[in-house]
C-alpha cells in the first residue's frame, strides 16, 4: 500500500483547527507538509485563531515551494499555487484544498485531491471518529462552503449516516 502524503492548504488547516480536529491530518496521512506561503496566510489571520496558535509550533513539516509557471498562470492564491505546485512535482502527494478554482485546476491536470469533507469522511471510515455528521455540522457552523446536498450524499454513501 502506498503511503499517504498530503500537502495542505490554509482552509482545511483553519477549519479543522476550529473544530479541534486538526490531529486527523497526521493520523490519516503518513506524511503532512504545509507550504511556507500557507503558513504565512494562516499567520496573517487573527492572533487567537486556533490554526495560527497550532502552527506556532507546527506538528507538520513546513516546506518552501517554487511555484510552477503553469500553475501561476491560473492566478490562484499564493497558498493554492504552492500546494498544487508541490503536489504536481512530488509523485504520490495529494493536495488538500477546498478552494473551487484550485480543485478544478487539480482535476484538470490529474493532481490527486482531497478536501476537508474527505478528511472527515476518511476519519469516520478509519474509526477515528464515532460519527461524521456532527463534525460536518461543526464545520458548517464555522463557515465551510459545502452544499448540503453534497454533504447528504457523501455522508450516506460513504458512512451510511444521515445529514438531517
Amino acid at each position: 500500500m502506498m503511503p499517504e502524503q498530503w500537502v495542505v492548504n490554509a482552509s482545511p488547516l483553519i477549519l479543522l483547527a476550529k473544530i479541534n480536529q486538526i490531529h486527523l491530518l497526521g493520523e490519516l496521512a503518513d506524511q503532512v507538509v504545509v507550504p511556507q506561503t500557507v503558513l504565512a496566510e494562516v499567520n496573517a489571520g487573527p492572533a487567537h485563531d486556533p490554526a495560527r496558535l497550532l502552527l506556532a509550533n507546527p506538528p507538520f513539516s513546513i516546506v518552501n515551494v517554487v511555484p510552477s509557471p503553469m500553475i501561476l498562470a491560473w492566478d490562484l492564491g499564493d497558498g493554492e499555487t504552492s500546494v498544487l505546485s508541490y503536489a504536481a512535482t512530488q509523485p504520490g502527494w495529494k493536495a488538500v484544498v477546498d478552494d473551487g478554482a484550485a480543485r478544478r485546476w487539480a482535476l484538470t491536470f490529474a493532481i490527486p485531491l482531497l478536501g476537508t469533507l474527505s478528511v472527515i469522511l476518511r476519519a469516520r471510515q478509519a474509526g477515528l471518529s464515532a460519527a461524521a455528521a456532527p463534525l460536518l455540522k461543526s464545520l458548517k457552523a464555522e463557515g465551510i462552503r459545502l452544499d448540503d446536498g453534497v454533504i447528504r450524499i457523501a455522508l450516506h454513501s460513504v458512512c451510511g449516516e444521515s445529514w438531517e
